[in-house]
């Protein structure tokens, strides 16, 4: 039956750790300088209910998906080939929106392979098959923005830098800048969802406590954030509280201004898991099942990368395509089901699959503490671009 890529597994094996602990923007498809010789920027650009006097872009930005772009790694080889349970095959065209009325901002995970603690700003293969794999398809409904940041690398993570203070400073300056330039040249009043997982999600989940949760005005732009494998906490038995004062758990479709956060597991998490325990007394960590926000038990509608879309290896499975296929995604409807459950202390997705009946296994391959992360948003890739062309369409409906 076909498995995951050895790459992705080694590399989100150290990934997971992540998730426990400009001046003028560049021209589309052009690099920017290293963020040691740009000076902070003093642009004026209008950028509708937030003061640009309160936006600091450190550097310029290094862009490594973003509309108007000359060559776009984030578009184009995104069809999926649809697999039946009988192992009967359908093409699926990918279709981008032409006028998208949103935004979406994302951050990947820990995927850098530089031997520096903190990853230079420079666009790598990985990157890029991170991107395609994970975000790629929200471009059906929102314009895509993706910075290249300095991460905190694997190579940190073996030298036990990962958690360094100084480290994580690095990155999330960049990011914060980056949503900075984003917002002065970019936004324009448009709504923008946050899209993070593991380290992404976790990089975001601070500059969201930083300077949009208490911002009225940057916290009216965000249409919802999707902070998935990153341990977001709510108060225990509560939608709100925990990590943020203003944001609660989104509930319902087309709510708008919530958090879509979870952990997926095939079996219940193990006392010593790394996900869906909180480390903070009162609090618990939130589970929003992007196959039924209000609750229960839905179908989820995956998409995993193929090994056509993903050779570099970077955050996906990497499944082989169906004989003759060359899409860079495959879907298995009536495959995967999910709810959010609370126990032994923990809350999490648990993810139940149909026989396999040739489909791709789901094992928890790095062992139960690891639960499913590595897949955590490809195999609800379908719902999470649906929950947010709901969101999009409401959003706009009131603004």
């Amino acid at each position: 039956m076909p498995g995951f890529g050895r790459a992705a597994l080694s590399i989100a094996a150290l990934a997971f750790l992540a998730a426990c602990s400009s001046g003028a923007a560049a021209r589309p498809g052009q690099p920017s300088g290293p963020p040691t010789t740009a000076a902070p920027s003093t642009s004026t650009t209008p950028t509708g209910t937030v003061p640009p006097t309160s936006l600091t872009v450190t550097h310029p930005t290094l862009w490594l998906c973003r509309p108007g772009m000359r060559s776009n790694p984030c578009a184009g080889g995104l069809d999926a080939v649809v697999v039946r349970a009988d192992g009967t095959t359908a093409n699926q065209p990918f279709r981008p929106a032409v006028h998208p009325p949103i935004d979406c901002f994302y951050v990947y995970p820990t995927v850098s392979l530089s031997k520096r603690d903190n990853a230079p700003l420079r666009v790598a293969p990985e990157l890029v098959a991170t991107a395609r794999a994970q975000a790629a398809r929200f471009a059906a409904v929102c314009r895509l923005f993706v910075p290249v940041y300095r991460q905190a690398t694997v190579a940190a993570l073996s030298s036990g830098k990962f958690f360094d203070a100084h480290v994580r400073a690095i990155a999330d300056t960049d990011i914060r800048s980056a949503w900075h330039d984003y917002l002065r040249h970019d936004n324009h009043g448009r709504g923008v969802v946050l899209l993070g997982h593991s380290q992404g999600a976790m990089a975001l989940t601070r500059l969201i406590k930083a300077e949009i949760d208490g911002n009225p005005a940057e916290r009216r732009l965000l249409v919802s954030a999707l902070l998935l494998g990153g341990n977001v906490t709510t108060a225990t038995g509560k939608d709100a509280g925990g990590m943020f004062a203003h944001l609660p758990a989104c509930r319902t479709p087309g709510e708008t201004g919530c958090i879509v956060a979870y952990s997926s597991f095939a079996s219940t998490p193990p006392a010593f898991a790394f996900f869906g325990r909180s480390l903070s007394a009162g609090d618990q960590v939130m589970c929003t099942d992007p196959s039924r926000l209000a609750g229960g038990t839905g179908a989820l509608h995956p998409y995993l990368p193929t090994q056509r879309l993903n050779p570099a290896g970077g955050f996906g499975p990497g499944v082989p395509e169906p004989p003759g296929s060359t899409a860079g995604f495959a879907t298995y409807p009536g495959y995967l089901s999910a709810r959010c459950r609370t126990a032994s202390g923990a809350t999490f997705l648990q993810v139940s699959a149909a026989p396999a009946n040739g489909r791709p296994v789901l094992p928890e391959t790095l062992g139960p503490q690891w639960g499913l992360h590595i897949v955590d948003v490809n195999i609800a890739l379908g719902d999470l671009v649906g929950i947010v062309q709901r969101q999009a369409a409401a959003w706009s409906a009131s603004h």
